[in-house]
């Protein structure tokens, strides 16, 4: 059994054939998808897949690129719509200062609007770190300081730094195929390096095709071939990463039921 913790199932890429991807991933033995919000304002098309699909769960919230799109959003806006027990998780949330499509201060103020709905609720929040690596770690230090919250750095390509800073907030780490490139060598490096309760695979999907599926569309049943790669690199049996990364899985994002607990 495996987990996808991120994708994004509402993507239009998947409007012809949402419900053959969603098959071929539990052929492949992916128990749990989780469905990511990127803009609150279009969060009931991202919940309607998640009440489709029995294996489907989602989040709420807005991603950095549409940060100064919704800087109307409040904490309790994103409260609100946790209560729908589809909503296991928040975000996501963060900084992007590779494409900067929103301005830093609107990410920023987005950000801890996003980690206060995670420290109130329970819920863990989805972090969105890309090129801003110092900023990141500097606001989840501070922010941790006001009161301790779950997260996940999720599509993980920071430096060790900000790994190590994470891990020792209590954050969890969440690889894509990008661990599976042939130039990730520093990213699998650092992969061998974190406990082994704090890693989680995912697609990130449609983006971000593994290795030897490059240059396709992404999907959830290729997380597969992520976790292959992270054992190789810690040296672990493919089944023994698997039974980690899921049980990391189901305790962090701890609203998602376990399949024999649904069955």
């Amino acid at each position: 059994m495996l987990v996808d913790s991120h994708c994004h199932l509402d993507f239009p890429d998947f409007a012809s054939d949402l419900d053959a991807v969603v098959a071929r991933a539990r052929a492949a033995g992916i128990a749990r998808m989780v469905t990511i919000s990127t803009r609150v304002k279009r969060h009931q098309q991202v919940l309607e897949i998640a009440e489709r699909f029995a294996d489907v769960f989602c989040s709420v919230g807005t991603h950095p690129h549409h940060a100064d799109e919704e800087l109307d959003l409040n904490v309790g806006d994103l409260l609100a719509r946790t209560r729908h027990p589809r909503v296991v998780a928040i975000g996501e949330a963060g900084l992007d200062y590779y494409y900067d499509r929103s301005p830093r201060a609107a990410q920023e103020l987005s950000f801890r609007r996003h980690i206060a709905a995670a420290r109130e609720t329970g819920l863990p929040l989805v972090i969105h770190a890309r090129e801003a690596d110092a900023d990141v770690a500097r606001i989840l230090e501070e922010e941790t300081e006001k009161g301790p919250f779950a997260a996940v750095l999720h599509c993980f390509t920071g430096g060790r730094d900000l790994a190590h800073r994470a891990i020792a907030l209590g954050l969890s780490i969440s690889f894509t195929g990008i661990l599976t490139f042939k130039k990730s060598d520093h990213l699998r490096a650092i992969a061998t390096e974190l406990p082994a309760d704090r890693i989680l695979v995912e697609t990130d999907a449609p983006y971000l095709a593994p290795g030897r599926f490059r240059g396709r569309r992404n999907e959830p049943a290729y997380v597969t071939e992520t976790a292959k790669v992270l054992a190789e690199a810690r040296g672990e049996s493919l089944d023994d990463m698997a039974r980690q990364t899921s049980a990391n899985f189901f305790r962090l994002f701890s609203k998602v039921p376990r399949p024999e607990a649904a069955a």
